[in-house]
């Protein structure tokens, strides 16, 4: 997408391709509220339109208020209809098959670091929740819906505030839909303490380096931490140790990359750090019941 100099696209790793965020000229970088039309608009520029599968490497938030959208996040289809949110965290697949359609739809763009720090530690660990859409009760959604129109009212009033306060503004209106949407989407949040830091910087490094290994002695090292520090940081935030963390990584990539590109199965396994084609295999039938052609083959028909 790059309509009016708002995003960029390039080629990502495996073909996939990567949406890049970039401020539309005139305003300052950090938030863009569109419809989705006005997302088709931007995207008409760009070498994979909305009908394609692309890794945006930005937040975007989609908020229905009437019609039907169909989108997929992920190898997940999601059919929104009024009243639903969906939150697309950066470098997921993210694709609307039939385009933007007619629906009435409000979609939030920002980059990661736009959101406070101490919000950004309230949220982090939404980006592991695997089911993305988010429907709040009749009373919640009038709330959301609330502070969504005077979201997109203050974006609207560029020139009423000084440039600080005005970011401020937006910056503190989207916290508190982003915080809520966090603890609506998944209510355990509320007695987790995954945002402590060695699961986040593990977290981080896995993201950089699963491409390079897989051992959790490895980021253990790295980080200055022992391996039992980083098991239990990773089982107090997700639920599950640290090698099931680092090996559902690597399987979600290798997942992306099987159903989004026509690379083949070996090639697949040494982008996301398998020396040996039999290697990958093994580890791709131990984690999925299915060789990773045989997944290919299911999943896109």
């Amino acid at each position: 997408m790059k309509g009016n100099g708002h995003i960029t696209a390039g080629r990502g790793a495996g073909g996939i391709p990567t949406v890049v965020y970039r401020p539309t000229p005139g305003r300052p970088p950090g938030l863009e509220i569109l419809d989705l039309p006005g997302l088709a608009v931007r995207a008409g520029e760009r070498e994979t339109p909305l009908t394609q599968p692309a890794r945006p490497g930005f937040h975007l938030v989609v908020a229905v208020r009437g019609g039907r959208v169909d989108c997929s996040v992920d190898f997940t289809a999601y059919r929104m209809g009024a009243g639903d949110w969906l939150w697309v965290w950066p470098g997921q697949v993210l694709q609307f098959p039939d385009g933007p359609g007619e629906a009435d739809a409000t979609v939030l763009v920002f980059p990661t670091g736009f959101p406070s720090a101490a919000t950004d530690a309230l949220i982090r660990d939404g980006e592991h929740i695997a089911y993305r859409l988010v429907t709040p009760d009749p009373s919640r959604q009038v709330a959301m819906l609330r502070l969504l129109d005077s979201l997109v009212e203050e974006h609207a009033c560029l020139a009423e505030l000084p440039l600080e306060a005005y970011v401020e503004t937006l910056r503190g209106l989207l916290s508190v839909i982003l915080i809520r949407l966090v603890h609506l989407a998944d209510p355990r949040q509320r007695t987790r303490s995954g945002g402590r830091e060695p699961f986040q910087r593990f977290r981080q490094a896995v993201e950089e380096g699963f491409a390079r290994t897989h051992r959790v002695e490895d980021y253990a090292a790295q980080l200055g931490y022992s391996p039992r520090t980083l098991t239990r940081a990773t089982r107090a935030a997700l639920g599950c140790g640290a090698k099931r963390y680092i090996d559902d990584r690597v399987l979600l990539e290798a997942k992306r990359l099987l159903i989004h590109t026509s690379l083949s199965p070996a090639a697949i396994g040494e982008r996301v750090g398998f020396a040996y084609p039999t290697v990958f295999s093994a580890f791709f039938r131990q984690h999925t019941g299915m060789t990773p052609t045989t997944f290919r083959s299911v999943t896109k028909h």
